[in-house]
């Protein structure tokens, strides 16, 4: 168990990312694929959008803009599309972020997040537009983010929605648990069930 990835309640301003059908070769491009360890790819998140063919920030682009900050990025809708690398969130997760917004996540980068103790919050396409329209009135716009009681709010406007997580996936975030972590915390129940059950020889 790791206590530093346990996620409870978040309260965080966003960066926000109105791109329809993000997909993970642009979320970390392909060439930055070549390390072995999960570590500096944040540096590369977005990359090509980051940064032009000169190596220099793109000032128009939401990452580049000092007035958007966070640890919860919004996005349109079909976020994480494409390949089933795990790199990318990997690169979302090493950047800073802990919740990622949209209408629609592709199932495997859901998984993918999940694993890596990101927390992907699917929303309506109202709802989402609502947040967008709050973070453009207001950059500071804060948004809460909790797990316990899956809900996330606008923090202005008190609006809020519920949002559905797999139950096995919540305990392991509320926890900090990896797969690993979840049985090992069953132990007891585990050699409490062994030393009942008949065995057969």
């Amino acid at each position: 168990m790791n206590m530093d990835k346990k996620f409870h309640n978040l309260v965080s301003t966003v960066v926000p990312l109105p791109i329809e059908n993000i997909d993970t070769d642009q979320i970390i491009p392909a060439r930055f694929l070549k390390a072995t360890t999960r570590d500096g790819f944040g540096e590369n998140l977005f990359r090509d959008w980051r940064y032009d063919a000169n190596n220099e920030p793109r000032k128009d682009f939401a990452l580049n803009n000092p007035v958007y900050k966070g640890k919860i990025l919004v996005a349109g809708k079909n976020f994480g599309c494409g390949s089933s690398r795990e790199h990318a969130a990997w690169a979302i997760g090493d950047y800073g972020f802990k919740v990622v917004v949209s209408s629609f996540f592709a199932d495997i980068f859901k998984n993918n997040a999940l694993n890596n103790f990101i927390l992907p919050v699917q929303v309506s396409e109202d709802f989402l537009a609502k947040i967008f329209t709050a973070v453009e009135k207001d950059p500071a716009a804060e948004i809460e983010v909790n797990l316990e009681e899956q809900f996330i709010r606008i923090k202005a406007t008190g609006e809020k929605e519920e949002f559905a997580i797999n139950p096995y996936k919540k305990t392991c975030m509320l926890n900090g648990y990896d797969d690993i972590d979840y049985l090992l915390s069953l132990k007891g129940e585990i050699e409490a069930y062994e030393t009942t059950r008949p065995f057969n020889f």
